[in-house]
Formats: structure tokens, C-alpha cells, sequence
């Protein structure tokens, strides 16, 4: 049996113009479930209650009513900010010393399975239809792409984040 501690990477999740109040939910559970403890939102990114919410009373208490839906009280566990620009975010994670990854289908893309995570990691994960565009990709450091075996190009948002933070936090041998 092998003794040596296994240390797990610090993990940030970046959710950038998602439009479904349903994948941010099911993104935040993963998050809790991953052992992620903050969560970016920037962009159109729908986002469940915060302190010095500057949204519409009836906007924000239906939005954050439409996430627990799926979050199931994560939203809860999580520290949430929320920021305009997905440059900002990079910009400030960067500067905290974490590598900036994309979960995104690119020609300089690598394989999640390939990937060896630093100890500090920003996963950014893109609108649902459109992913990420050139420029925003252009803000990260890497872009991982989950391998697909079937005829579909990619995975549903929520989905490629579950399997993502399942691949990053599930020690190598």
C-alpha cells in the first residue's frame, strides 16, 4: 500500500456567460461535491444570492430560487463572486499565482487525461451553446478538452464540469 500523501490541487470554478440558472446549479453541487470552495461568475452567468446584492429584489430571489433547484444547498457552502468581465477574474487569479484552464475543444487543446494539474487551478467553462470565444480563450493558459467516444461533439456544460473536476481531483498511480 502506498503511504505518500496525495495532495489535492486548490480548485476555482469560473462560470462564464452559462445561461441556465439549471447547469449553474448542477455546476455548484459538483463544486461542493469536488471539494471546490469558490465560484467566479462573470459574463450573463446567472448567480444565486450574495451579500450587497445589487440585482432586483423579485430578480434575484427567483434566480437563486431557480439554481437551488439543482444546487440542493450548495450555493450555501460556496464562496460566490461575481465579476462583469471574465478578464478581471483572470486577471486577478493570475496574479494569485493560478493557472487559468479552459474547458474547451481547441487545435492546441490537451487532453484532460493528459493534464497534470498545478497545486492552483481556475477552470473556466463557457457558454452552453457557444463555449468560449477566441479572445477569452486567449486569457488562459491552457485549454483542456475532454476525449469523446461518440458521435456528439461535446458534453453538456455541467456535465464536461463534473467529469473535469472528477479528472482533476482523482489521485494518479
Amino acid at each position: 500500500m502506498d503511504t505518500r500523501l496525495v495532495t489535492m490541487p486548490s480548485i476555482i470554478l469560473v462560470l462564464h456567460n452559462i445561461r441556465s440558472c439549471h447547469n449553474v446549479g448542477s455546476l455548484l453541487r459538483s463544486a461542493d461535491g469536488f471539494g471546490v470552495k469558490t465560484v467566479y461568475f462573470s459574463g450573463i452567468t446567472p448567480y444565486p444570492k450574495i451579500h450587497d446584492d445589487p440585482r432586483l429584489p423579485h430578480l434575484k430571489s427567483k434566480i437563486s430560487k431557480q439554481i437551488s433547484k439543482t444546487a440542493l444547498g450548495a450555493e450555501k457552502t460556496l464562496e460566490i463572486l461575481v465579476f462583469e468581465d471574465l478578464s478581471e477574474v483572470t486577471k486577478k487569479l493570475k496574479s494569485e499565482g493560478f493557472t487559468i484552464a479552459a474547458i474547451e475543444q481547441s487545435t492546441t487543446s490537451v487532453r484532460l487525461p493528459d493534464f497534470s494539474p498545478p497545486d492552483k487551478l481556475a477552470l473556466v467553462l463557457g457558454n452552453e451553446i457557444d463555449g468560449l470565444p477566441k479572445q477569452e480563450i486567449e486569457l488562459c493558459d491552457v485549454c483542456l478538452e475532454i476525449p469523446m467516444h461518440g458521435n456528439k461533439e461535446s458534453f453538456n456544460v455541467s456535465v464536461a464540469g463534473a467529469v473535469a473536476l472528477y479528472q482533476i481531483t482523482t489521485p494518479r498511480h
